[in-house]
């Protein structure tokens, strides 16, 4: 089969994030199996330099641009496009890109990163609990409690674009690509969009340089990640407490918020075993997780994809996590890890004691790794999809 030239679109939020990474490393793959792919972005740091006209104009902009509009017929015709395959749109891009691909007659898949298509604030989260009332009923209950950026506002843009292409069926003529079962599940519960037109592959991460079997791993546990409630930083910190004197080493690699809360709680309750080491690099991050029994990762909230997931288990690494959302989605019990009620501090201390005791779930992880998240197995995947859309 003809190798399939790609027009990649994507808007960079100004804060660079996973989503970059992903269309770097997909685009970097797809060339290398010989497809010729062309990139079209925007980068929202351009709203920094509108003018006062342009950012009046910009609600209507978001909805559709007709620059984008413009500009994405004409790249589909001089360079002969056959696929488009959307990452983000919000805000300079805007859906106008879908409109634009069908009427060359080219399909169009969204990789979907979030959950905004159902959710103004795309995490289904707010005032410290998992939120759906957009779901059950309607976009304006966003509105009511200002979920995005805590701005009516704005949370009233996001709310009536969506609504808009809702109205237009444009969700309903475009294909979709969902990081786990769990995204494609809520997904569908947008009534337009098809299971047909749904399809499901994870990101990929390149293997580690070691993977260890338990005998040779320190005795200790690692989290990595942001310190705030969000990311259940208290409920790790409460199990570590029910440890007593026998708990294991946990390093904490991280900033945020609860910085200041963490070093007060580690102190009044004399928990020596907790190591907090602020800002680490990526490389020292990996290596730490390579020679420790477990990521543990005891998040309150749905997540997207957490890559430092399929990072620990690319060096054989088992992860501990709440058990729902895309945690609870990517991690398979006894297998690539252990999973805990993800309130219960109490539960998550059983299941590090749990995965303790179980030797061979690190030549389990590394072969769940091999068999689903290398680059080889990604591409498969996507040539797949691709082909079905053709």
């Amino acid at each position: 089969m003809e190798k399939q030239r790609i027009l990649i679109v994507h808007n960079y939020y100004q804060i660079p994030g996973g989503e970059d990474t992903v269309v770097e490393n997909e685009q970097r793959m797809l060339e290398k199996h010989g497809h010729k792919t062309f990139l079209y972005s925007r980068n929202n740091s351009e709203l920094n330099t509108l003018s006062k006209l342009q950012k009046i104009c910009l609600p209507f902009s978001t909805v559709f641009n007709i620059k984008t509009y413009r500009q994405i017929k004409k790249i589909i015709k001089e360079k002969k496009i056959d696929i488009v395959h959307v990452h983000n749109t919000l805000n300079l891009i805007s859906p106008s890109v879908y409109y634009a691909a069908l009427r060359c007659k080219v399909p169009v898949v969204q990789t979907v990163h979030n959950f905004r298509l159902l959710c103004p604030s795309a995490v289904f989260y707010r005032d410290g609990h998992i939120c759906e009332d957009c779901v059950k009923h309607g976009l304006w209950c966003a509105v009511k409690h200002k979920c995005y950026r805590n701005s009516r506002i704005q949370t009233l843009a996001c709310a009536v674009n969506t609504k808009i292409h809702r109205m237009t069926g444009i969700y309903g003529k475009i294909n979709y690509i969902c990081l786990t079962e769990f995204n494609k599940k809520k997904l569908l519960q947008l009534k337009q969009v098809k299971q047909n037109k749904v399809f499901v592959k994870p990101n990929f991460v390149n293997p580690a340089n070691n993977s260890l079997d338990s005998g040779q791993r320190k005795d200790r546990f690692i989290y990595a990640g942001r310190l705030d409630k969000l990311k259940g930083i208290k409920i790790l910190f409460q199990a570590w407490k029910l440890f007593g004197k026998n708990a294991p080493e946990l390093i904490v690699c991280g900033n945020g918020d609860m910085k200041e809360w963490c070093k007060e709680y580690i102190i009044e309750n004399n928990l020596t075993s907790i190591k907090l080491m602020g800002f680490v690099p990526n490389v020292e991050v990996k290596r730490l997780i390579a020679n420790s029994k477990a990521l543990i990762l005891p998040t309150q909230w749905y997540e997207g994809f957490p890559v430092s997931i399929i990072e620990a288990f690319s060096a054989g690494t088992p992860v501990i996590c709440s058990d729902f959302g895309n945690t609870g989605n990517l991690v398979t019990e006894g297998i690539t890890g252990c999973k805990f009620q993800h309130d219960s501090p109490d539960k998550l201390v059983q299941a590090v004691k749990k995965l303790k005791s179980d030797k061979n779930i690190y030549r389990t992880t590394s072969d769940e790794y091999k068999r689903r998240y290398t680059e080889n197995q990604n591409y498969e995947m996507l040539i797949e999809i691709y082909k079905v859309l053709l």
